[in-house]
């Protein structure tokens, strides 16, 4: 890509409403385009970002034997309230509207009644289970206060699994399968070493148990306890006496750490099914309720998290697996234009290799580019410069180490 093609531009400063370093960060290296508070629109860079890390999730979920679907926005009233989770009193975060009939209509906070609804048409029989379902999908929270940049918003895009088994030993069996594969996401985003797994309520979501991941940010909103050792967490709500001692051990083992939350499990057991009349015949022929849990990841908060701790005093600095492009290719002009002429020659060799590269070809001073490459976080920056060109070389940087070096042409 053309830098000089992207209609985005950096800013020096961020909106002055915006306090969280994740949005202005973005904000200001074009990833981003705030519409109000809580909401924001991605841009190219922004988009690529975001696409990157589905391809992560999407790639562990269908190792998982998942089959990705798309769910309607729109919810059905009546199927939340069979589980008593339409009455705002219950569940907090609904937008609801009314369409031209006069029916009331709910907008997508999650999806765990319509999916299970849905699963009636395709589940009678053992034989039919177990069965996952996921999707990438927009979901609206009328978050009372939206805060934290794109970490907390009142539309985002999520992950949401849903997985429904036979018995309790097959849904637990694929919960821990479940487990492990978030932690591989959280590993090849490039915070697997500050993201731990801790126990939690179920909350809004369920009456049995959950878990919750967990990355460590100082603009996170929850506290957890860390045992940095063992690698164990526990969350506040179950930071205890009782279960140190039945831990073996002591507020002393433990440091206090800020997190944001970036995905969660919850486990439902029977009951959801139940209340939704989603069952199956056994072997034997005998009538029994599906298991169902849940499984959701925030895509677009992840980007927010990632830009909160995977920055520095310069900019954004993201790991190569999510970053918008691997290369940042930057061409210091010359008056002759023998530097255009090799810049471009490089641009074309590194496409054709199939290297994602962010070609910087504009009319602009070498300082201006050099603090838009250090913005904008792209792994590697290489300089092509009258100078790199008198010594058949450019000058390579790496943007997470700072470390520069001078590279042969023919090595590039």
């Amino acid at each position: 890509m053309r830098q000089s093609l992207l209609f985005t531009k950096t800013r020096k400063d961020a909106p002055k409403d915006e306090v969280s370093k994740n949005a202005q960060l973005l904000i200001r290296a074009g990833y981003i385009h705030k519409e109000m508070a809580g909401v924001y629109s991605l841009l190219p860079l922004g988009l690529r970002v975001l696409n990157n890390i589905k391809k992560i999730v999407a790639d562990e979920m269908s190792k998982l034997g998942s089959n990705e679907i798309i769910m309607s926005t729109i919810q059905n009233k009546e199927v939340w309230e069979k589980t008593d989770r339409w009455d705002d009193e219950k569940v907090d975060v609904w937008f609801k509207s009314k369409i031209n009939g006069g029916s009331e209509i709910g907008f997508g906070w999650s999806h765990e009644e319509p999916i299970t609804d849905m699963m009636k048409n395709f589940v009678s029989s053992y034989k039919d289970l177990p069965s996952v379902v996921h999707q990438f999908q927009n979901k609206l929270r009328n978050e009372v206060r939206a805060k934290s940049g794109i970490m907390r918003c009142r539309e985002f895009i999520m992950k949401d699994m849903y997985a429904f088994s036979k018995t309790r030993e097959e849904n637990d069996g694929f919960y821990t399968q479940a487990t492990h594969s978030y932690m591989n996401v959280f590993k090849r985003l490039g915070i697997g070493d500050i993201t731990y797994v801790t126990s939690a309520s179920g909350g809004v979501f369920s009456n049995e148990f959950s878990h919750e991941f967990q990355t460590i940010c100082d603009a996170g909103e929850d506290i957890i306890y860390v045992n940095e050792d063992k690698k164990i967490a526990l969350n506040k709500e179950i930071f205890n006496k009782k279960v140190l001692d039945e831990m073996g051990m002591t507020e002393g083992d433990f440091v206090e750490k800020k997190v944001a939350e970036v995905g969660n499990i919850f486990n439902f057991g029977t009951e959801k099914c139940e209340k939704l009349g989603l069952y199956f015949k056994d072997n034997e022929g005998l009538k029994k309720p599906v298991f169902l849990s849940s499984y959701g990841i925030g895509i677009t908060r992840l980007i927010g998290v990632i830009a909160e701790v995977l920055s520095d005093e310069n900019g954004l600095v993201w790991p190569k697996e999510v970053a918008p492009y691997q290369i940042h290719l930057i061409s210091i002009e010359d008056k002759e234009g023998k530097v255009k002429v090799e810049a471009d020659k490089l641009y074309d060799r590194l496409k054709a290799r199939g290297e994602e590269v962010l070609y910087d070809d504009r009319d602009a001073r070498p300082g201006e580019k050099f603090a838009d490459s250090d913005l904008i976080g792209i792994p590697k920056r290489i300089v092509i410069s009258a100078k790199t060109i008198e010594n058949d070389s450019v000058e390579v940087k790496d943007r997470k180490t700072g470390v520069v070096e001078m590279i042969k042409n023919e090595r590039v």
